[in-house]
């Protein structure tokens, strides 16, 4: 008679997986140009701004600094029977950041506007002085600004109210960071219109020599909500004191507004807020190095061993989808275990049948990956 003596035991193998986690970041982006509509003196003339020719796309757009420049066409038939065409300079109101996040308070939803800035136009015929007065309310993307001109050969031009727009977009920027790139994507919903939206990928190569706080984004494409690309080239994303937890940089479009007729509103600014820190070192996970995250390991299994004339009856029971070894040893103390078989558990507990040896004894574990 042959006798077998059979020891269980139970095993487990824990493997550190380095694989980064995806985290969430902040984002708000706002184009750099104004959007204005078709402005009107109460009486019946009316004055339109446009960046390009054929039509009136409304775009105020940036020339120097914190003054913005647009092509003009005023049609004043009931005041002097004029139609002037020109170019306009408009200033901005002085740069302002009361809430000390280093951006200029004009471009935020959030905030507030109220100012009275000058400006100056010229035509074929001459030129003349704007004064334009900016109101806005805090918490809307919209606002007014009265153009009052004043040509110096025909004297007072009206004063024209426009409703105009900051064109802003903010939402979540879901990210998996790396040792040298940062990849993610982007979905983002317009201040105001929750109907129109924008997503797509973003990836940003770290630069080598100030890899915390120095990123390229690399050239992409967004899509907005009617389908269309909106191609960006790259661009250099930076983080600076005292703002240690935001990531800032131009976005440049090669049409920011694919439905007009020819390419405008290029120019945006894209703010990427990051408060998650892993390792509680300062540098936001962002650009940080990739942290180790290493998944639970399995439960231990349970292991039942049931004898037969010619086999033995394995039963595991242990975590469903992970992989199971079973594994033999002649003798004991073992130095050499052998896996025989191995299973990945698709129910609790699963049975093997295993040959038995041709030794008098025989010892089996499982080992839980």
């Amino acid at each position: 008679m042959r006798f077998v003596v059979y020891l269980a035991i139970v095993g487990l193998v824990s493997h550190p997986w380095l694989t980064p986690a995806a985290e969430t970041a902040n984002s708000r982006i706002w184009c750099l140009s104004l959007r204005f509509q078709e402005g009107s003196d109460g009486s019946g003339d009316t004055l339109d701004l446009s960046s390009i020719a054929g039509s009136y796309n409304g775009e105020l757009l940036p020339y120097n600094g914190l003054t913005y420049v647009s092509a003009f066409y005023l049609d004043a038939f009931n005041s002097s029977g004029l139609t002037v065409n020109g170019t306009i300079y408009i200033n901005l109101p002085p740069l302002a950041d009361v809430n000390g996040n280093g951006f200029n308070d004009f471009f935020e939803s959030a905030l507030p506007v109220g100012a009275t800035t000058t400006g100056s136009y010229t035509t074929v015929l001459g030129n003349g002085t704007v004064t334009a007065n900016w109101s806005r309310g805090a918490g809307t993307k919209d606002g007014t600004c009265s153009l009052h001109l004043v040509d110096n050969a025909f004297g007072d031009l009206g004063n024209y109210v426009h409703a105009f727009e900051l064109i802003e977009y903010a939402g979540p920027l879901l990210y998996t960071p790396g040792s040298n790139t940062v990849s993610g994507n982007l979905s983002i919903v317009k201040t105001g219109d929750p109907t129109s939206q924008l997503q797509g990928p973003v990836q940003f190569v770290k630069v080598s020599t100030n890899r915390f706080n120095r990123l390229i984004l690399q050239p992409g494409s967004w899509t907005n909500s009617a389908a269309q690309p909106l191609n960006y080239t790259n661009n250099l994303f930076a983080r600076d004191l005292p703002w240690t937890t935001n990531y800032y940089g131009f976005v440049v479009f090669a049409d920011g507004d694919p439905t007009t007729a020819d390419p405008d509103y290029l120019v945006w600014m894209l703010s990427i807020d990051d408060t998650n820190d892993a390792n509680h070192n300062g540098i936001p996970d962002f650009s940080d190095d990739p942290q180790v995250v290493i998944p639970p390991p399995p439960h231990a299994p349970n292991l039942g061993l049931i004898l037969s004339s010619s086999n033995v009856l394995v039963s595991i029971t242990g975590d469903i989808g992970h992989l199971h070894d079973i594994q033999q040893s002649l003798a004991l103390p073992a130095t050499n275990w052998q896996t025989i078989a191995s299973v990945t558990l698709t129910n609790a507990t699963e049975t093997i049948p295993i040959a038995l040896p041709a030794a008098s004894a025989a010892f089996w574990r499982a080992v839980a990956h």
